[in-house]
């Protein structure tokens, strides 16, 4: 046998269930052998020591913000933060500027992506009213999805229109993937509360978009992919009522499927007190109940998997008054740390969390040869550490934004780093790689 060109020693490799004592030998950019001890030559040798090696985190809903609203973050800055914290995959949403609603736009930005992701990277396509022809040009083996916007949230997207939805629904070639708002209930309970009170803080954000306005919203697209047969995800749910129109049954015999955020997870209606616009998000964070239910509804598979929303914007604007500051937090560097911290308190088996994170997204998404440790794979690995502390500080966060709501926290993990495509690019916390390895990402669809 030739040599390797990378092997990886002594590693605890969790992966499809099971946590066991192995070497990894990779070749180019794919997984050529995993063995109890590899003793082969190869150019380039990592002893883990004992420390953990997983599939690389599929984040299946980031906005790097580029193009157009790059002061808030960048494709370069915010997959340099994924790279950093364990994730080797992204799909970046369309609410861009302008919005990625052509093919044109759409294909301007795999460029970018090539041009400036750390990340293996795929794009959404943006629904309107009007581009349904533009929609049924998509390639499912390209395409990750169609973002659809059921209620007001970030941008100019949004789809009200009944007809367009039920076109939309019918012929769309891709997976839909929905922000389940209603903008009438909005409306509705942001008259109620503005007529009874003077000013609004953070807290009131779960009263004006309630759990109402998310099952009524869930409910209706739900409804849509019923009627046409559609391929539906359903993103961040935040609602204990919601859960019940999803099935835990298997993945792979699922048409309609669902997520949740790490902040849905970690946060309640508590934290805004201390936390204020900096956790202010849409969907919003709602009670400890319902926190309490997707929690519960992950571990018994009503809920599919995990992702982040990570939505850098600056500092200065977070802190304006309600009403005035834009919905969304940064949270790539650390929803690897949340999850673990969640395993340590008995919630989820480390087993579980990898699957979450990773196995399970490439699943859903029919994602070619990425998302398990398995030989003929490209080789996307995450290495960390469950004794290693990690205090976090807003002055190091790697993200352009530079600030987290979890300034002074202290979690009990650290992510050593990453491996995509077979390179090393983050080892021991540093960057080692002097360009990118990430490639577009295809679909076996």
């Amino acid at each position: 046998m030739s040599k390797f060109s990378l092997i990886l020693k002594n590693c605890h490799l969790v992966n499809e269930d099971s946590i066991e004592e192995v070497d990894i030998g990779i070749k180019s950019d794919r997984i050529e052998k995993i063995a109890s001890q590899i003793t082969s030559e190869s150019d380039e040798v990592i002893d883990l020591d004992g420390k953990y090696v997983a599939p690389g985190i599929i984040d299946d809903q980031v906005h790097f913000r580029d193009p157009g609203l790059t002061e808030k973050g960048d494709i370069r800055s915010e997959s340099l933060a994924a790279v950093h914290s364990g994730i080797t995959s992204t799909f970046d949403m369309p609410n861009v500027s302008p919005n990625t609603t052509t093919i044109d736009l759409l294909n301007d930005r795999n460029l970018l992506g090539a041009k400036k992701s750390w990340t293996n990277y795929s794009y959404y396509f943006g629904a309107t009213e009007t581009n349904l022809e533009e929609i049924k040009k998509l390639n499912p083996k390209e395409t990750c999805g169609l973002k659809v916007f059921m209620g007001t949230s970030t941008g100019t997207l949004l789809v009200e229109d009944d007809f367009a939805l039920e076109q939309i629904f019918q012929f769309c070639p891709v997976t839909i993937v929905t922000h389940c708002e209603d903008n009438e209930t909005i409306k509705i309970n942001s008259d109620k509360v503005n007529t009874q009170h003077e000013t609004l803080d953070a807290s009131f954000h779960p009263i004006i978009r309630n759990d109402v306005c998310c099952y009524k919203s869930s409910s209706k697209v739900i409804n849509l992919a019923k009627k046409h047969s559609s391929d539906l995800h359903v993103l961040h749910l935040t609602t204990e009522k919601e859960i019940e129109l999803f099935e835990n049954i298997d993945l792979k015999n699922k048409k309609i499927t669902c997520e949740v955020c790490v902040h849905h997870l970690w946060f309640d209606e508590s934290d805004y007190k201390k936390q204020g616009n900096f956790i202010v998000c849409n969907p919003a964070i709602k009670k400890v109940s319902d926190r309490d239910a997707l929690r519960k509804a992950l571990k018994e598979g009503f809920i599919d998997y995990v992702a982040t929303d990570h939505a850098p914007h600056s500092f200065e604007d977070k802190k304006l008054p309600y009403g005035q500051a834009p919905a969304g937090i940064p949270l790539i560097e650390h929803s690897f740390h949340m999850m673990i911290e969640l395993h340590k308190q008995g919630f989820y088996s480390l087993e579980e969390v990898i699957s979450y994170m990773s196995h399970k997204v490439a699943d859903r998404f029919s994602i070619q040869d990425r998302g398990y440790v398995r030989e003929g794979y490209k080789a996307d690995l995450m290495m960390f550490d469950l004794d290693k502390k990690t205090t976090v500080k807003n002055e190091t966060e790697k993200t352009k934004c530079g600030w987290t709501p979890f300034d002074g926290k202290t979690f009990n993990s650290s992510i050593l780093g990453t491996i995509i495509n077979g390179k090393p690019i983050v080892v021991d916390g540093e960057l080692i790689a002097d360009i990118s390895s990430a490639e577009k990402i295809l679909f076996n669809r």
